[in-house]
């Protein structure tokens, strides 16, 4: 089973996605963006989750840094922010894709199927 690393660092969305994703894939999580970048560095995991709003790090910065390191690794923003320049941002940061939330179930699991 592929491994999904969701970087989120509210409890409830959280839990909301892994109850979306545990059928389908090993979940792995990262309370901040900081975590991410661990994780991502340690590896495992087929594709990022990246919430963009969480302490010690965003989800901006700890995706540019994992691509520097890792560019072809697919990483999805994952937001409440849903305005168009926030998903310019997300992009040009490195994400690969963008979900608002609350996510849609099978948006969700149709975007992520495109990159793994």
């Amino acid at each position: 089973m592929k491994t999904i690393l969701i970087a989120e660092d509210n409890d409830s969305n959280f839990i909301l996605m892994s109850y979306l994703l545990k059928k389908h894939y090993n979940i792995i999580r990262a309370k901040n963006g900081k975590e991410a970048v661990d994780y991502a560095a340690k590896g495992g995991m087929e594709i990022i989750l990246m919430d963009i709003k969480m302490p010690e790090m965003d989800g901006l910065e700890a995706t540019r840094i994992i691509k520097q390191a890792q560019p072809n690794m697919p990483i999805i923003a994952l937001t409440a922010n849903a305005f168009e320049s926030d998903r310019e941002q997300a992009l040009a940061a490195g994400c690969d894709d963008f979900l608002s939330k609350p996510v849609n179930a099978e948006v969700c699991l149709s975007t992520i199927a495109k990159y793994i």
